[in-house]
């Protein structure tokens, strides 16, 4: 069976958008919850804006927000730097795995979409290649409203925060897991992807409790990715 080639449209952009809808009150709790953090932190409103939008990776923020301090010292600024490099580093892995379909994209437009990289849009653009779906829209369109509705809701969390300061309180927090887990469910095919998310979860789990922060992920994504590149399907 031939390849199909792969495109890009509206019309993908725009469905990549909708299938975005159902996670936005998560998405908007957690930026807004950021905004009282940066705030908290004594970070300007021009400053929390312009590194929520301009990092645009949420774990890694508030991993920098715990390091931060004022004034900012060389010290604090290179720790800074250190640990996001260290939790996006799992960005090196989920990005190699879409490059059966944005390998076959031109550079100039694959590299600054990479920009728009999360966990979401690369779980939601991976479930779609599999079911046979070639239009790249799907990624571009939910990388770009999951950065526009992320960058917008810091605002209202910069100056009121407080009001959901706990998402756990409304139930936001299992939101974006619950979704994830939704997607994992079709891309599931055999001992492979079962031993490779056994192994993350038990080592993301066990780093949590052994160590704490945000550091879970990143052994997680080097866990499974491990464990999944020296197994037969």
């Amino acid at each position: 069976m031939p390849e199909q080639n792969v495109t890009v449209s509206l019309k993908g952009c725009l469905r990549g958008a909708m299938m975005c809808v159902p996670v936005f009150p998560g998405i908007i709790a957690l930026a807004a919850v950021f905004g009282t953090v940066a705030a908290q932190k004594g970070l300007t409103f021009l400053e929390t804006v312009m590194m929520n939008s301009l990092v645009f990776a949420g774990a890694s923020q508030f991993v920098a927000m715990e390091v931060y301090g004022d004034p900012l010292t060389l010290g604090t600024l290179v720790a800074m730097v250190g640990v996001t490099g260290a939790v996006n580093m799992r960005m090196l892995l989920i990005g190699a795995s879409l490059r059966p379909w944005l390998g076959k994209v031109p550079a100039y437009q694959t590299y600054p979409a990479l920009y728009l990289l999360t966990d979401l849009n690369w779980l939601l653009a991976l479930s779609e290649y599999g079911k046979g779906e070639r239009d790249w829209g799907i990624y571009l369109g939910s990388g770009v409203i999951v950065w526009t509705v992320w960058s917008l809701a810091v605002i209202p969390g910069y100056f009121a925060g407080s009001l959901i300061s706990d998402p756990k309180a409304f139930g936001l927090d299992v939101v974006l897991p619950a979704f994830f887990a939704a997607l994992l469910v079709p891309l599931w095919k055999g001992k492979r992807q079962t031993v490779s998310w056994l192994a993350a979860g038990i080592v993301a789990a066990g780093t949590w409790y052994l160590v704490g922060g945000y550091w879970s992920i990143f052994t997680g994504a080097l866990a499974g990715a491990f464990a999944g590149a020296y197994l037969d399907d």
